[in-house]
Order: structure tokens, then C-alpha cells, then sequence
């Protein structure tokens, strides 16, 4: 006897054989979708209307909505928070759980909507289901009360803020105890971004000092202030740093035992001198467990001086892999070996070079880095070379051999092409076969007559 056909849901005959599937389907439907979309699907469809506000991942972004003002913009975003973020007791045949887990608000600093945005999170919170809670925030506009108004609305939502796990603040200002006060609110904080950021007073400096908090990751682009202070993060495993303007080095380290990662990126200014990594990283009690460097010049000035490994040693002694971008073209590359002497674990090294970059306003002069390796430097873990832009063939080849002399237990190297740059015609086609041809050039030039294992790949 045959089965019969399994029954669509009472009150929907007619309907499609998708909406007659059962409500944590359509669901998983949904959240494949973009949110545009499935609120859509929802408002087309008395099946799915119920369902966006049961939608266990909302990403809502003021950017993608529409207004003559930006408090229109703020409008329309606080009424569909309002609509996808209030939960109400499931009806008869609804969907039983309204969990929301993850919640992504990129929104405006706009006094009249933060207490709505402020009350519906709590709401949500209060349920206590949610995994990550993160907040992307962008002034209306450049004033210094947009700090003040930020930190308001973080006192006056105490429940939310210790339920946010990511922050993303562009263009605040803020007093010298703010961002330390901050943290400590929010008690489940684990990235925090700060771009654009400025102290009210521009020549103090930011000290961090959260001995209790979740931090993991910092990330400190267009710094305007003196300097950064980590005194005491614990758990902090990687910090970026990029486009600081005031003084070397940008940042110093407390007690950081956790810290895994670190990049510094920036055009160096015509006011800055160069500094030693030891200056930011060796009065640290506990940044001794460093596994990544980056490290990116922006074709301008090196920043940094070369300095005696045994200054180093005890910081880089778990130090795996180091990128070294953004080198101009005429600098001397032997100087990067200092970081090898110092670095015993280094498995591998990358290189980036280019012959052209337009200066901007204020840039640093161009200095070459002059460097002598010990010549009984013998690195034995060294097993990968990545060089990206190999004009000046007698540079780059000569460079390459004294890595090969050093790091006797070295594989393979890989030479690239340059990066693509928005100021030449790096990237034109006949530029691009020239290069090509000199790291050729390069490797025949290492390879004839070489008895080296190393393998030379041009990529």
C-alpha cells in the first residue's frame, strides 16, 4: 500500500512546497540569505511574516538605508531594529525559540536614537542567549562631544555594553581614562578597533590598563595622541597599529603575556625618528611568546634601527614568521638580517619592494639602513624566503645569497612580482614582462653552476 503524501500546514493550501516546511527550515532558509532579503520574503508572504523576528543573526548596517537627512537614515534604521529585534511570545504553530545569537548594529552616533537602540538590546540580552554582540559606530559629524555623547550612552546601557563582544569606533575623541573605563564595562569585550581616534588632549598618552578584561585584539588606525600604553592587557594576543602622526615608537608594552601577533604600518613623518623594537617591546614583563611581525614602511623612510640581537633575543625567541612590505627600492636589504640573528625560530621571512611611490605632504627622507650581519651568523630553522618586486637584480640576487650563506636549513625561495600601485604602472602589462624576465634573470644567475638543495621558484 502506498504512503500518502505528507499534509502541508492548515490555512496555507495553495501555497509553494517550500512554505510548507516546518518554521526552524525556513529559518535556516533565511539566514542564507541577505537581510534585505528575508525581511522581504517576510513582508510578500503571511507564512513568513513572523519569521525574520525569529531570525537567530541579524546584521543591520545604517549605510544600506535610505533618507534625505542622516537622522532620516537613523529613523529607518531604528524602526527596522525595532521590527526585527522586538521578540513577543511565539503564537500556536510558531516557532518555539526566538533566540537571537548574533547581533552585528553599524550605526551613527545620533543622540535621538541611541535610548531606542540602548533599550532594544537590552531587551534582547536580557534573554541571555546571545554568543556576539558587535557595534560598528561612526559620528554624524567631526566634533569632540561625539566622544562625550558615545560614553553617555555606554553609562546609560550598562546591561548591553557587558554583553558587547566587538567595537569598532571611527572618529571619537575621548578623555584619558575613557577607553580603559570602557573595557572595563564591557565586561566580554574582545575586539575593540579604534580608527580615527584623538585624545582631547592631543599630547597625553593612552594608557590601557584592564588587568581583568577579555581583550584579545586592538587595532589603532590614524592615532592622535602621544602614544599608547598597554599596561596590563593579559589576554591580548594581537595588536595593528597603522598611520600613527605623532611620535616613535607608537605603542609600548605592559604586561601582555598572551601577545602572539603584532603589525606596525605607516608613511613615516618628516618629525619622526627612527626607534628600536626593544623601546616598545622590552620592558614588557610578558611579551615573550611573539609568533608574527609585520612590519610595513609604505615605500617611505625605515622606521626602525637595526640592533644587537642579544637586545631582542629574549622577545623573538618564539618568533616564527616576519613580513617586512613596503621597503623602497633603493634601500639595502641586508639590515633586515638583524631580525634573523635575533629570531632562532624564524621559519619564514617575506620582502616587499617597489621602485616607485608618490611622497605625501610632510614624508621622512629617505635614508639607506646600513646593517654588517655577524659573519658566523648560522640560522638553522629558516626554510622559506617570499621576495615581492625583484628590480635591481644585483640587489635582490645579492641579498639572496647572503640569506642562502646563513640559513643553512633554508628550502625555497619565492619571487614575486611587485605589488600593484595606484601612483605607477606597476601593474601595466609590459612593466610586468620586464619583471618577470629579471627574476629569471635572478635565478639562473643563482642556480648556474650552484650546488645548493635551495628551490628557486619565480611565482
Amino acid at each position: 500500500m502506498e504512503s500518502s503524501p505528507p499534509k502541508r500546514n492548515a490555512g496555507h493550501v495553495g501555497e509553494d512546497g517550500i512554505s510548507t516546511l516546518p518554521d526552524h527550515l525556513l529559518l535556516d532558509i533565511l539566514e542564507r540569505l541577505h537581510l534585505r532579503e528575508a525581511v522581504r520574503a517576510g513582508a510578500l508572504s503571511t507564512r513568513w511574516r513572523h519569521l525574520p523576528s525569529h531570525l537567530s543573526l541579524v546584521h543591520l548596517d545604517a549605510s544600506h538605508f535610505r533618507g534625505a537627512t542622516s537622522l532620516q537614515v537613523m529613523d529607518a534604521f531604528t524602526d527596522a531594529a525595532r521590527a526585527l529585534l522586538t521578540r513577543v511570545p511565539p503564537a500556536e504553530g510558531v516557532c518555539e525559540s526566538g533566540a537571537l545569537k548574533v547581533l552585528v548594529l553599524s550605526f551613527y552616533t545620533s543622540s535621538p536614537h541611541l535610548s531606542s537602540i540602548g533599550r532594544l538590546i537590552e531587551d534582547i540580552v536580557s534573554l541571555g542567549q546571545t554568543q556576539c554582540l558587535e557595534f560598528c559606530i561612526s559620528p554624524l559629524g567631526i566634533s569632540i562631544e561625539i566622544g562625550q555623547e558615545f560614553m553617555a550612552f555606554s553609562r546609560a546601557y550598562p546591561v548591553a555594553f557587558s554583553w558587547l563582544t566587538t567595537l569598532t569606533l571611527e572618529y571619537h575623541a575621548f578623555g584619558h581614562s575613557d577607553i580603559t573605563d570602557l573595557i572595563s564595562t564591557c565586561s566580554r569585550l574582545r575586539h575593540l578597533s579604534l580608527r580615527f581616534y584623538r585624545l582631547l588632549d592631543l599630547h597625553s598618552t593612552l594608557k590601557i590598563d584592564v588587568p581583568c578584561s577579555e581583550l584579545q585584539e586592538l587595532e589603532f588606525i590614524g592615532l592622535l595622541c602621544t602614544r599608547i600604553e598597554l599596561v596590563s592587557v593579559p589576554k591580548l594576543r594581537q595588536v595593528e597599529c597603522k598611520c600613527w602622526l605623532f611620535n616613535n615608537p607608537p605603542v609600548r608594552f605592559g604586561y601582555v603575556p598572551e601577545l602572539r601577533g603584532l603589525v606596525l604600518a605607516s608613511k613615516a613623518k618628516a618629525w619622526q625618528e627612527p626607534f628600536a623594537l626593544s623601546e616598545c617591546l622590552s620592558t614588557s614583563v610578558g611579551a615573550r611568546n611573539l609568533s608574527t611581525l609585520t612590519l610595513c614602511f609604505g615605500y617611505q623612510m625605515i622606521w626602525i634601527q637595526p640592533e644587537p640581537p642579544k637586545q631582542l633575543i629574549a622577545i623573538f625567541r618564539n618568533l616564527t614568521s616576519v613580513r617586512l612590505f613596503g621597503i623602497f627600492s633603493e634601500c639595502d636589504l641586508s639590515w633586515t638580517l638583524f631580525i634573523l640573528e635575533a629570531a632562532p625560530a624564524l621559519h619564514d621571512l617575506a620582502l616587499s619592494r617597489h621602485s616607485c611611490a608618490k611622497p605625501h605632504k610632510n614624508s621622512a627622507e629617505k635614508t639607506n639602513v646600513v646593517w654588517e650581519p655577524s659573519k658566523d651568523l648560522k640560522h638553522l630553522n629558516l626554510e622559506v624566503l617570499q621576495i615581492f618586486g625583484c628590480e635591481d637584480e644585483d640587489k635582490v640576487t645579492n641579498y639572496m645569497r647572503l640569506v642562502m650563506e646563513r640559513a643553512v636549513g633554508l628550502l625555497k625561495i619565492q619571487l614575486y612580482g611587485e605589488s600593484p600601485c595606484t601612483y605607477c604602472d606597476a601593474t601595466s602589462l609590459e612593466r610586468s614582462k620586464a619583471e618577470k624576465a629579471s627574476r629569471h634573470r635572478i635565478k639562473e644567475q643563482l642556480t648556474h653552476g650552484s650546488s645548493s638543495s635551495v628551490e628557486i621558484i619565480i611565482c
